[in-house]
């Protein structure tokens, strides 16, 4: 488990001062739900918290080099326990949140508390959620509940209303420029790399690394294809399933993001930004279409690491997407 390295990330530090003055004060809370967009450590953020709390030091916690820090950097230690999509699976099944609870009620191997991280919390189904509910209702003693979810989750409102929420802010763009400069990554297009990213600097990071550029005209490229109907939509499909998938849905989102601001006449928006709510009378067809494709294309990359077949899925997105792309 990878929690030292949430010190390294200076956005973080206020949300970890946060939770250090709730275990300082003994009212951190049974619960935790931490909003972030893709690229901000919110998976180190969680495990930093069940290293905090399970550390078994009495100076600067975690220390991480106490028996406890030791069992979580080796991902074995018996009071932690991590529940994430399955490789097979398109949500978080009931059976892995039934599994969970069952493991919180028993008593803590390690005499202290005991910590369950759900990551991508927005793909809990129906039963998982409704089991959750019982456990957040009615927690046992000493017992931490850290869920991880996009700012645009659809968790249920009596689930999100026993958490202590934690939301996660991208640094101000000359902040996370000297970030990222700061680990030796001397750059020139650090601009368009956070532009992308939605300001969030590890995504930047994995964006610059595969060339910016030639990601840019490729996928204007593409576009302009798609709307002219010049291209067969399965081979751009393939393509992209074979060469950064993700990072190509995540350009496509902004791409959209900018056309929707553009026909309202408002100003750009990052890729992360919420979702605008409009009035019905607003959403004109050529708007719609374009929301229909954005809303597509976002859960086409929560599913992008399940067992979803990614090829077809990306034909199905293309396809009808063709008459947002040709407006």
């Amino acid at each position: 488990m990878d929690f030292l390295s949430a010190d390294s990330l200076p956005w973080l530090h206020g949300p970890q001062q946060r939770v250090r003055e709730a275990v300082s004060a003994r009212r951190l809370p049974h619960a935790l739900l931490i909003l972030s967009v893709l690229g901000l450590g919110a998976e180190q953020l969680a495990n930093w918290i069940a290293a905090l709390t399970l550390c078994d030091s009495d100076a600067r916690r975690p220390c991480g080099a106490c028996p406890s820090c030791h069992l979580l950097r080796a991902g074995s230690h018996p009071d932690c326990y991590l529940v994430r999509i399955e490789e097979d699976a398109q949500q978080i099944k009931v059976d892995q949140i039934r599994n969970l609870i069952e493991s919180l009620s028993l008593s803590s191997y390690r005499g202290g508390y005991k910590v369950g991280i759900v990551e991508g919390a927005e793909a809990l189904n129906a039963n998982g959620a409704n089991a959750f509910l019982k456990t957040l209702e009615e927690p046992t003693d000493n017992t931490l509940l850290i869920m991880v979810a996009g700012p645009s989750h659809r968790l249920p409102a009596t689930i999100v209303s026993r958490c202590m929420r934690l939301p996660l802010r991208a640094p101000a763009r000359p902040a996370a420029v000297a970030w990222l400069e700061g680990r030796g990554q001397n750059r020139q297009n650090w601009d368009a790399a956070l532009a992308l990213a939605g300001g969030a600097p590890l995504l930047a990071l994995e964006i610059e690394s595969v060339g910016i550029a030639a990601l840019e005209k490729e996928m204007q490229e593409n576009l302009r294809q798609m709307a002219a109907g010049t291209v067969d939509v399965t081979l751009i499909a393939g393509a992209w399933v074979r060469s950064e998938q993700n990072l190509r849905l995540i350009w496509l989102e902004n791409w959209i993001t900018q056309r929707i601001h553009a026909f309202l006449g408002t100003a750009t928006s990052r890729q992360s930004a919420e979702p605008v709510r409009l009035p019905a009378a607003l959403l004109k067809p050529k708007i719609r279409a374009l929301f229909e494709l954005l809303d597509a294309a976002r859960e086409l990359r929560r599913l992008a690491a399940t067992g979803l077949n990614q090829q077809l899925a990306l034909e199905a997105l293309l396809l009808g997407g063709r008459a947002a792309l040709a407006k």
